[in-house]
């Protein structure tokens, strides 16, 4: 899949290395801003199943 990525990306080796770091800081911030959001009320991490007795 890198390998693909790598190959189709425009320019020489140092503004391929770039974008590819642009496409990790972009995937990064909407994981972050959309998808964890999104997905943290459906994980189980507030189900506790010790009282505070």
């Amino acid at each position: 899949m890198y390998g693909w990525i790598w190959r189709h990306l425009p320019g020489s080796a140092w503004v391929k290395a770039l974008i590819s770091i642009m496409l990790v800081v972009a995937v990064v911030y909407a994981l972050f801003q959309y998808v964890f959001p999104w997905a943290e009320p459906l994980l189980p991490f507030n189900d506790v199943t010790v009282d505070n007795q």
